[in-house]
C-alpha cells in the first residue's frame, strides 16, 4: 500500500503536528480504515476538547442531508462551557453524488468558512474516498494552511512496526520476520493487522510470542485458498473462473484494494518460482498492470467492480497472448 502522497499526512504525522495544541480550521481523515480514523479521532478530541466539557464542545453531524451546512454554522458559534469545540462531518463522499446545483452550493459553503475560519472551531472531515478530480476535493486541498489531509494508509515499513507495537500492548513479543510476514498478508490495514494480531495473541498465549509460523498457519493459510487461489485463476487465464470466484470474495467483504495487493504478492511469489522465461517475462509485465489498478481503486473512482474486471481482462488477455 503507497505512503500518502505529496502534501498529504500520514495519521502519525497528524499525531506529531498537533501534539502541541495550536489550533488548526480543519482535517480531512480519507480512506476506509476503521482503525487509523478512530485514532485520527482521539488524538483530536484529546488534543482539543478536555473530558469535562466533552458534553458541549463534541459534535458529530453527516454531510447528507442538511448536516454540511449545518456543521459551518455550528463551527461559527462559541460552544458553553469550553474555549475550543471539535465538528465530526461524516460521509463527505455523499456530497458527490448531489447533482450539479447542489454540489456547487456545499463547495460555495466551504469555500466561504475557509476563508474566514473560527478560531475555536477544529472541523474534521470523513471520507471514505474522493474523487481528486472534482471541485470538493480540489476546494480542501488548495486551501493547505487551513486543511490538513491525511491518508489513512501505512506503508509496509509502518505496518509492520504497527503489527509489532500492536502485539507489544497485548503483552506478547513479535519478531519482525512475523510482523513482515502478517503485513503483507493484510496488505498493510491497521485494521486487519490490528484483528489479527488479537486472535495471534490469543493463539500464541502459553509462549508469549508470536512467529512467523504463527502467523503462517493462522493468517495466511486461510487467505492462500482464496485470494491466492484468485492470483493463481488469472496467471492460468482463466478469466470466467476468476470473475465467479472474485464475486464470492466481495461477498465475504474482501476489498478490491487488498485482492490487488494480494495478487501482486502471489504473482511476485510465481515470479520467483517460474523457470520458463516467456511465461515470467509476462508475469513481470502484469505487475505494472496490478500497479496501475491499485493506482485506479486509490484515486477515490466509485466503480471498483469494474477497476477489477479491467484488471482480470488484461491480465488473462496478456497471458493468453503469451
Amino acid at each position: 500500500m503507497a505512503a500518502p502522497k505529496s502534501g498529504e499526512l500520514s495519521p502519525q504525522d497528524l499525531v506529531a503536528r498537533i501534539s502541541g495544541g495550536k489550533m488548526i480550521p480543519a482535517v480531512l481523515l480519507l480512506g476506509s480504515d476503521s482503525y487509523l480514523r478512530e485514532m485520527c479521532r482521539n488524538a483530536l478530541i484529546d488534543t482539543y476538547v478536555p473530558a469535562a466539557t466533552r458534553d458541549w464542545a463534541l459534535g458529530r453531524l453527516s454531510a447528507r442531508g442538511g448536516g454540511w451546512f449545518e456543521a459551518f454554522e455550528r463551527a461559527q458559534t462559541l460552544p458553553m462551557m469550553s474555549p475550543r469545540q471539535v465538528l465530526i462531518v461524516e460521509e463527505v463522499e455523499a456530497l458527490e453524488d448531489l447533482g450539479d446545483e447542489s454540489r456547487d452550493a456545499a463547495v460555495a459553503a466551504l469555500d466561504k468558512y475557509l476563508a474566514d475560519p473560527a478560531p475555536f472551531t477544529v472541523l474534521v472531515f470523513e471520507a471514505g474516498a474522493l474523487d481528486k478530480r472534482l471541485r470538493l476535493f480540489k476546494a480542501l486541498s488548495k486551501n493547505s494552511k487551513s486543511v490538513l489531509i491525511v491518508e489513512l494508509t501505512m506503508d509496509p515499513q509502518q505496518a509492520v512496526a504497527f503489527a509489532i507495537s500492536s502485539a507489544k500492548e497485548l503483552g506478547m513479543a513479535m519478531d519482525r520476520e512475523a510482523a513482515t510476514l502478517l503485513a503483507e498478508a493484510a496488505n498493510s490495514e491497521a485494521a486487519r493487522i490490528r484483528v489479527e494480531v488479537e486472535k495471534l495473541s490469543l493463539y500464541a498465549q502459553a509462549a508469549k510470542k508470536i512467529t512467523a509460523r504463527d502467523v503462517e498457519n493462522l493468517v495466511v493459510d486461510a487467505r492462500k485458498h482464496t485470494i491466492w487461489e484468485l492470483a493463481d485463476m488469472l496467471a492460468d487465464s482463466r478469466r470466467d473462473d476468476a470473475l465467479k470466484f472474485l464475486d464470492s470474495l466481495i461477498r465475504e467483504g474482501e476489498k478490491p484494494p487488498a485482492l490487488v495487493g494480494a495478487i501482486a504478492f502471489r504473482f511476485r511469489q510465481l515470479i520467483e518460482n517460474e523457470s520458463r522465461p516467456a511465461r515470467k517475462e509476462q508475469l513481470v509485465k502484469s505487475l505494472a498492470a496490478l500497479a496501475e489498478a491499485d493506482s485506479a481503486l486509490k484515486s477515490g473512482v466509485k466503480d471498483q467492480r469494474a477497476i477489477l474486471e479491467f484488471l482480470f481482462s488484461r491480465l488473462t488477455a496478456k497471458s493468453r497472448a503469451a
